[in-house]
Protein backbone atom coordinates (compact mmCIF):
# COMPACT_ATOMS: atom_id res chain seq x y z
CA UNK A 1 0.00 0.00 0.00
CA UNK A 2 0.93 3.75 -1.08
CA UNK A 3 2.36 5.46 2.27
CA UNK A 4 1.48 8.65 0.78
CA UNK A 5 -1.62 7.79 -0.73
CA UNK A 6 -2.90 6.20 2.48
CA UNK A 7 -2.57 9.84 4.49
CA UNK A 8 -5.66 11.69 4.62
CA UNK A 9 -5.07 15.37 3.02
CA UNK A 10 -6.40 18.13 5.45
CA UNK A 11 -8.13 20.41 3.78
CA UNK A 12 -7.15 24.42 4.75
CA UNK A 13 -9.74 26.84 5.96
CA UNK A 14 -11.60 28.60 3.54
CA UNK A 15 -10.74 25.63 0.73
CA UNK A 16 -13.51 23.72 -0.51
CA UNK A 17 -13.50 20.31 -2.52
CA UNK A 18 -15.96 18.96 -4.53
CA UNK A 19 -16.07 15.41 -6.20
CA UNK A 20 -18.01 15.44 -9.52
CA UNK A 21 -17.83 12.28 -11.54
CA UNK A 22 -14.63 11.78 -12.55
CA UNK A 23 -12.92 15.20 -11.54
CA UNK A 24 -11.93 16.63 -8.60
CA UNK A 25 -12.45 20.45 -8.58
CA UNK A 26 -10.56 22.98 -5.23
CA UNK A 27 -11.78 26.16 -4.53
CA UNK A 28 -9.76 28.51 -2.46
CA UNK A 29 -9.17 32.13 -1.60
CA UNK A 30 -6.83 31.91 -4.21
CA UNK A 31 -9.22 30.52 -7.37
CA UNK A 32 -10.12 26.94 -8.49
CA UNK A 33 -8.10 24.39 -10.02
CA UNK A 34 -9.96 21.36 -11.55
CA UNK A 35 -8.09 17.80 -11.89
CA UNK A 36 -9.60 15.03 -14.08
CA UNK A 37 -9.23 11.37 -12.21
CA UNK A 38 -8.34 8.49 -13.55
CA UNK A 39 -10.47 5.22 -13.26
CA UNK A 40 -7.48 3.68 -10.74
CA UNK A 41 -8.59 5.70 -7.71
CA UNK A 42 -11.53 7.65 -5.82
CA UNK A 43 -11.60 10.69 -3.71
CA UNK A 44 -13.67 10.71 -0.69
CA UNK A 45 -14.40 13.74 1.21
CA UNK A 46 -15.38 13.89 5.17
CA UNK A 47 -14.85 15.99 8.07
CA UNK A 48 -12.27 18.13 6.51
CA UNK A 49 -9.87 15.28 5.01
CA UNK A 50 -10.02 14.15 1.72
CA UNK A 51 -9.14 10.38 1.41
CA UNK A 52 -7.98 8.86 -2.22
CA UNK A 53 -8.55 4.94 -2.50
CA UNK A 54 -7.15 2.93 -4.88
CA UNK A 55 -10.11 0.78 -7.09
CA UNK A 56 -7.83 -1.49 -8.93
CA UNK A 57 -5.26 -3.20 -7.13
CA UNK A 58 -2.99 -3.39 -10.65
CA UNK A 59 0.63 -1.40 -10.47
CA UNK A 60 -0.97 1.55 -12.52
CA UNK A 61 -3.87 1.61 -9.74
CA UNK A 62 -0.85 1.55 -7.01
CA UNK A 63 1.15 4.37 -8.51
CA UNK A 64 -2.09 6.49 -9.48
CA UNK A 65 -2.45 6.20 -5.51
CA UNK A 66 0.25 8.45 -4.13
CA UNK A 67 0.45 10.48 -7.15
CA UNK A 68 -3.17 11.75 -6.93
CA UNK A 69 -2.74 11.81 -3.38
CA UNK A 70 0.47 14.21 -4.06
CA UNK A 71 -1.90 16.10 -6.93
CA UNK A 72 -4.72 16.68 -4.66
CA UNK A 73 -2.29 18.26 -1.78
CA UNK A 74 -0.83 20.56 -4.15
CA UNK A 75 -4.33 22.21 -5.31
CA UNK A 76 -4.75 22.64 -1.54
CA UNK A 77 -2.04 24.51 -0.69
CA UNK A 78 -2.31 26.43 -4.58
CA UNK A 79 -5.79 27.80 -3.68
CA UNK A 80 -5.10 28.76 -0.06
CA UNK A 81 -0.78 30.09 -0.26
CA UNK A 82 -0.39 29.77 -3.97
CA UNK A 83 3.14 28.61 -5.56
CA UNK A 84 6.39 31.15 -6.30
CA UNK A 85 9.37 30.80 -7.73
CA UNK A 86 11.87 32.94 -7.97
CA UNK A 87 15.02 33.81 -10.60
CA UNK A 88 18.19 35.68 -10.80
CA UNK A 89 19.86 36.80 -13.60
CA UNK A 90 23.52 36.96 -13.27
CA UNK A 91 25.53 38.86 -16.76
CA UNK A 92 26.79 42.04 -17.49
CA UNK A 93 23.98 43.54 -19.74
CA UNK A 94 21.71 40.78 -18.87
CA UNK A 95 18.19 41.81 -17.52
CA UNK A 96 14.34 41.33 -17.93
CA UNK A 97 10.98 43.20 -18.27
CA UNK A 98 7.76 42.71 -18.55
CA UNK A 99 5.54 44.36 -21.25
CA UNK A 100 1.86 43.78 -20.92
CA UNK A 101 1.64 40.11 -21.23
CA UNK A 102 5.12 39.05 -22.39
CA UNK A 103 8.43 38.57 -20.47
CA UNK A 104 11.57 40.19 -22.22
CA UNK A 105 14.68 38.41 -21.83
CA UNK A 106 18.28 39.96 -22.39
CA UNK A 107 20.59 37.24 -22.30
CA UNK A 108 23.40 37.99 -23.99
CA UNK A 109 21.77 36.79 -27.92
CA UNK A 110 21.73 39.22 -31.02
CA UNK A 111 18.08 39.45 -30.35
CA UNK A 112 15.82 40.14 -26.90
CA UNK A 113 13.95 36.64 -26.16
CA UNK A 114 9.69 37.35 -25.82
CA UNK A 115 8.07 34.79 -23.53
CA UNK A 116 4.26 35.16 -23.34
CA UNK A 117 2.95 34.70 -20.00
CA UNK A 118 0.56 31.78 -19.69
CA UNK A 119 -2.73 32.70 -18.04
CA UNK A 120 -3.05 32.43 -14.22
CA UNK A 121 0.46 33.28 -13.43
CA UNK A 122 1.70 36.61 -11.80
CA UNK A 123 4.88 37.51 -13.24
CA UNK A 124 6.78 40.31 -11.98
CA UNK A 125 10.36 42.30 -11.84
CA UNK A 126 11.01 43.93 -9.03
CA UNK A 127 14.26 45.04 -10.65
CA UNK A 128 15.96 43.97 -14.54
CA UNK A 129 18.20 41.61 -12.83
CA UNK A 130 15.01 39.39 -11.17
CA UNK A 131 12.32 37.66 -11.96
CA UNK A 132 9.08 36.60 -9.39
CA UNK A 133 6.30 34.17 -11.07
CA UNK A 134 3.27 33.39 -8.44
CA UNK A 135 0.56 31.27 -9.20
CA UNK A 136 -1.56 28.44 -7.94
CA UNK A 137 -0.64 25.44 -9.90
CA UNK A 138 2.43 24.24 -9.30
CA UNK A 139 2.74 22.69 -12.28
CA UNK A 140 2.63 26.02 -13.96
CA UNK A 141 4.86 27.46 -12.08
CA UNK A 142 7.59 25.24 -12.24
CA UNK A 143 7.29 24.59 -16.01
CA UNK A 144 7.20 28.57 -16.43
CA UNK A 145 10.34 29.29 -14.05
CA UNK A 146 12.13 25.74 -16.34
CA UNK A 147 11.37 27.83 -19.34
CA UNK A 148 12.74 30.69 -18.63
CA UNK A 149 15.73 29.57 -17.19
CA UNK A 150 16.44 28.06 -20.17
CA UNK A 151 16.99 30.39 -22.52
CA UNK A 152 20.10 30.76 -20.81
CA UNK A 153 21.24 28.45 -18.24
CA UNK A 154 24.04 29.31 -16.00
CA UNK A 155 27.11 28.40 -17.29
CA UNK A 156 30.07 26.67 -15.29
CA UNK A 157 33.46 29.65 -16.20
CA UNK A 158 32.00 32.88 -15.22
CA UNK A 159 28.60 31.95 -13.71
CA UNK A 160 26.54 33.91 -16.35
CA UNK A 161 22.67 32.87 -16.99
CA UNK A 162 19.56 32.73 -15.25
CA UNK A 163 19.43 30.56 -12.09
CA UNK A 164 16.50 29.93 -9.81
CA UNK A 165 17.17 32.43 -6.51
CA UNK A 166 19.67 30.67 -4.41
CA UNK A 167 20.66 28.11 -6.60
CA UNK A 168 24.29 27.85 -6.52
CA UNK A 169 26.58 26.95 -9.65
CA UNK A 170 29.35 24.81 -9.99
CA UNK A 171 32.55 26.79 -11.18
CA UNK A 172 35.18 25.07 -13.07
CA UNK A 173 38.32 26.53 -13.68
CA UNK A 174 39.65 27.49 -17.01
CA UNK A 175 42.11 26.77 -19.01
CA UNK A 176 44.52 28.69 -17.57
CA UNK A 177 45.26 25.98 -14.50
CA UNK A 178 46.24 23.82 -16.59
CA UNK A 179 49.62 26.11 -17.34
Amino acid sequence: MSRIGKKPAKIPAGCKVAVDGNFVQVEGPKGKLRQELRPEVKISVAAGDVTVERTAETRQGRAMHGLYRALLVNMLKGVSDGYEKKLEIVGVGYLAAIAGKILQVRAGFANEIHKPIPEGLKVTCPDQNHIIIQGIDKQLVGQFAAEVRSIRKPEPYKGKGIRYDGEVVRRKAGKAVTK
